[in-house]
């Protein structure tokens, strides 16, 4: 055996032993996923890891990093999701139209409809000059279920990504079951109000939608709604929902 493969065997018994280390109960999940661990993985909601202070998803709110403001995916960067999902009407043709709000209200019930759950409805609707956003609630317990975009020019529905994919405990990504709720609302809402004292002066809290893990709020500057924000319900991070745009109305179903 020559020593080409003695360390190709080498390494691939490193690669397999470090597989085991953090696909065994407590390693992958409370490593990569810290905010329902102890909190200094990947995720980390208290600023240790890969997406904690300053990082890609600051838990202290400073939202700096990779998902931050002016960050891969910041819709203040005219780039990203934000117009993946419609704000740029370049891929439409110039003289592309723009659905109304009612279209997407249609388009988003026959998403509903297509997911064969009877249980899910629409709560609100929000134009933005990137997109709609889209509120869904559970009939049974009316607690939020999940959030969607709505393509402004075809109407196209998806799950929308950020807290809604990351921190959705029942219906996300990240899928792991109800978890302990250790941020309350009002503490939520002080978190959320603390992070745009230091972001942005000016703004306020509005409420907060209860969902599972997190909670969502809206965003409001001189009595108007100015974008909007989530709280995680289990570490009290902050992530702002900076993919939106500039809000332009709304439409409550309810």
């Amino acid at each position: 055996m020559n020593n080409k493969t003695i360390l190709v065997i080498a390494a691939i018994i490193v690669v397999l032993g470090a597989g085991y280390a953090v696909a065994k109960p407590g390693g992958f999940w409370n490593g990569m996923m810290g905010n329902y661990g102890t909190g200094n993985g990947m995720m980390s909601g208290n600023g240790i890891g890969m997406m904690g202070s300053g990082g890609m998803m600051d838990g202290s709110g400073t939202a700096n990093g990779m998902m931050g403001s002016g960050g891969m995916m910041t819709g203040s960067a005219g780039a990203g999701y934000g117009n993946h999902c419609g704000a740029n009407a370049t891929s439409y043709g110039e003289n592309s139209t723009p659905i109304t709000i009612d279209k997407a209200k249609i388009s988003v019930e026959q998403y509903l409809t297509a997911t064969g759950n009877n249980d899910l409805k629409l709560a609100e609707v929000l134009q933005f000059d990137n997109h709609f956003y889209a509120g869904v609630k559970e009939k049974s317990t009316d607690k939020y279920a999940f959030e969607l975009i709505v393509n402004k020019y075809s109407g196209a529905v998806v799950p929308e990504m950020g807290p809604n994919m990351m921190w959705n405990t029942r219906y996300g990504h990240m899928n792991i079951g109800e978890t302990e709720t250790k941020v309350t609302e009002e503490q939520a809402l002080k978190n959320a109000q603390e992070y745009l004292d230091r972001t942005l002066p000016g703004t306020k809290v509005k409420g907060a939608d209860d969902f599972y893990g997190y909670y969502t709020m809206e965003v409001t500057k001189d009595g108007n709604i100015y974008g909007m924000l989530s709280v995680n319900s289990n570490t009290g991070a902050v992530w702002y929902h900076n993919w939106h745009g500039t809000f332009e109305k709304v439409l409550e179903v309810e």
